[in-house]
């Protein structure tokens, strides 16, 4: 760097101390905006013709842009995205969208009773139905509750089930069912009995799936149905 040009940058660092300290003691925000300015314009340098010129001639009505590597790379691909005809497109999204609903197939009503059924027992209640799978014994509380939805006569049903874990599962199978089901101690024989006390809700019909709850835990553990 020539002579000429260290003078030049010595006299561009103090002009730029010099307003930066006058920014600090001026109290006026005129004064201040104006020093401001004068400062900014001596750090940022001034602009040359062709700068200016891409100012205000931007593309796409200025002079073409240098192709970037993308577009070098995926050309006739994003040209075919970026000028897609109308009514090709949505032609494209109503394949789409037809052919996701073919995927989906018909409901299947029964499945979707299963699952809601399953889904109002509760959690505690569904995971000790899992891991015990006592199927047997499920089946024979459902052969009792079944046939008390079917008659649709005696307005409460009652079983005597000693064994507690026996009777949780009980009361899996009344919520299945959507039944209420409350277990209350009676005196029997100078002892004391639990009663399962088992009734229709008053708002809202007991269901009677197609699928019954031992069938649907055969499956479940078969692989064939979610959990």
């Amino acid at each position: 760097m020539d002579g000429k040009g260290k003078s030049r940058n010595v006299s561009m660092e103090k002009m730029i101390e010099l307003l930066d300290d006058l920014n600090s003691r001026v109290s006026s925000r005129r004064s201040r905006r104006w020093i401001t300015d004068r400062l900014l314009l001596e750090l940022v340098p001034r602009l040359n013709s062709q700068q200016i010129k891409g100012l205000f001639a931007p593309p796409p009505w200025g002079e073409d842009v240098p192709v970037t590597p993308f577009g070098l790379t995926f050309a006739g691909e994003w040209e075919k995205f970026r000028n897609i005809d109308m009514d090709k497109q949505d032609n494209i999204i109503d394949s789409l969208t037809s052919s996701a609903a073919r995927r989906r197939g018909p409901v299947d009503h029964d499945k979707m009773a299963v699952l809601d059924a399953w889904h109002r027992i509760g959690c505690r209640t569904r995971e000790a139905i899992r891991r015990s799978f006592l199927v047997e014994l499920i089946e024979s509380y459902e052969a009792c509750v079944r046939a008390f939805i079917e008659e649709n006569g005696d307005e409460a049903l009652t079983l005597q089930v000693q064994d507690p874990f026996h009777r949780l599962l009980l009361h899996g199978v009344c919520e299945f069912y959507n039944l209420i089901s409350v277990t209350a101690s009676k005196p029997k024989d100078a002892k004391s009995v639990k009663v399962t006390t088992i009734r229709r809700k008053r708002t809202g019909e007991a269901e009677l799936p197609s699928v019954t709850l031992s069938h649907f835990l055969k499956m479940s553990k078969e692989g064939m149905c979610p959990r």
